[in-house]
Order: structure tokens, then C-alpha cells, then sequence
């Protein structure tokens, strides 16, 4: 396995390893939550600050945890973060808290979660451990609010509670309801995966002069 940076474990899940995007991880928050930017940001924060700290004692305890029992020392520590995370929402946010009721506690279900832990932090270092958690939260803060974005600016005229169209604006409530979860995530990856092969189309342009004069010269 190619080793790679430190830097690379904190940048490569923010965009191109994305959770939302590009590995599909965390769909059942992306779906249920996103339906204003205020409630998608902080589900990310959240669940941010339970990977983070989450990698953190399973990094630092790995190596005096028997393989027998990793898996459930995981899930434990993961448990006692959300429940923290919980508690800090109720107490500091409660009117957030309300809105994103269950799912705060569900973070402990999360499948990106425990993949971090398994494939990441009980193989490296602290310090990288937590570089990778905070990359990986920051990936998936940034994916839910995109897709909150196009919800509430379509579903509701407003975007972070600020009105963007007037009274006047009939709002497509489509995207309020669950649904629309899947179309907004939908029109994300169509816009991205049109971003990435204009791109590569737009590379294979650029070399191709260079390869034929090359030949030429050869010749």
C-alpha cells in the first residue's frame, strides 16, 4: 500500500475521497436533515466533532486493545461521543436540537464512522488519525450543506433562514420533503460529474499537440 502524506490524509476526503459524493457514505442524514442550510451545517459539525474525537482515543488505545474485542471498542467509543455531542446540542442549540431530534443520536450509526476507525485509526498515529477524522468531518459538512443549499433556496426561497425572492416567490416544496433529498443530491453529482469530464476532456486537448509534435520529430 502506497504511503501517503500527512497532508493527504487531512485534504483528500474534504473533495476528492468526498463522503457525500464519491464514496455515498452517510446517506440517511444527507436525506433527512438538509432541508435548511442551519440544520445541514450542524449535523456536520456534529458528526465532525464525534469523528475527531472518536479517532483520537481509538488511535491512541489501539495498540493495548485485543483484536477480539476492536470492533465493539470502537463502537463504545463512538456511543460515548454522541452522547456527549447530544448533550453539548441540547444544552448550547436547543432549538437545533429539536429540529434534528433522532438523528443526532443515529450518528452513532453512521457508516463513515466506523470506517474511519476501522481502515484508518486503528492502523496509524494519533496525529494522522485525527487529521484524517477532521478531513473526513469537514468533507461531509461541506457535502450536507451543498445539498441543503439547493433545498432551501428551491424548497423554501430562503438560504440560512435569509429570504432571497420576496413574497411573490412560489416555492417548489417538493424539496422540503424527502424527495427532494434525492433530487438535490441528484443535480450535485450530475453538475460535478460534468465539472470532472469538461476537465479531462479539456486535458487530453492541451496534450495532444504535444504528442504529435514529438512523433513528428522522431519521424
Amino acid at each position: 500500500m502506497k504511503e501517503t502524506r500527512a497532508i493527504d490524509d487531512f485534504l483528500t476526503p474534504i473533495w476528492k475521497e468526498s463522503p457525500t459524493f464519491v464514496q455515498m457514505l452517510g446517506m440517511c442524514p444527507t436525506m433527512a436533515v438538509t432541508n435548511t442550510l442551519i440544520n445541514g451545517f450542524s449535523m456536520g459539525v456534529t458528526t465532525t466533532f464525534v469523528l475527531v474525537g472518536s479517532a483520537f482515543f481509538v488511535s491512541m488505545f489501539r495498540k493495548y486493545v485485543p483484536g477480539e474485542v476492536r470492533l465493539t471498542t470502537s463502537i463504545l467509543v463512538i456511543a460515548a461521543f454522541t452522547s456527549l455531542a447530544d448533550m453539548f446540542m441540547a444544552a448550547l442549540a436547543p432549538t437545533i436540537y429539536k429540529a434534528l431530534g433522532a438523528f443526532i443520536a443515529l450518528i452513532v450509526s453512521n457508516c463513515i464512522l466506523l470506517a474511519r476507525m476501522e481502515v484508518f485509526a486503528q492502523k496509524r498515529p494519533v496525529g494522522r488519525s485525527v487529521l484524517d477524522s477532521l478531513g473526513t468531518g469537514i468533507g461531509f459538512t461541506l457535502g450536507l450543506s451543498m445539498v441543503s443549499s439547493i433545498r432551501e433556496i428551491l424548497g423554501n426561497g430562503s438560504f440560512a433562514g435569509i429570504s432571497l425572492f420576496g413574497p411573490h416567490f412560489q416555492p417548489w416544496l417538493i424539496f422540503m420533503l424527502p424527495p427532494g433529498g434525492f433530487m438535490a443530491l441528484g443535480i450535485w453529482l450530475l453538475v460535478l460529474s460534468w465539472v470532472r469530464t469538461r476537465r479531462k476532456g479539456e486535458r487530453r486537448v492541451r496534450l495532444w499537440p504535444v504528442v504529435v509534435t514529438r512523433r513528428k520529430v522522431a519521424a
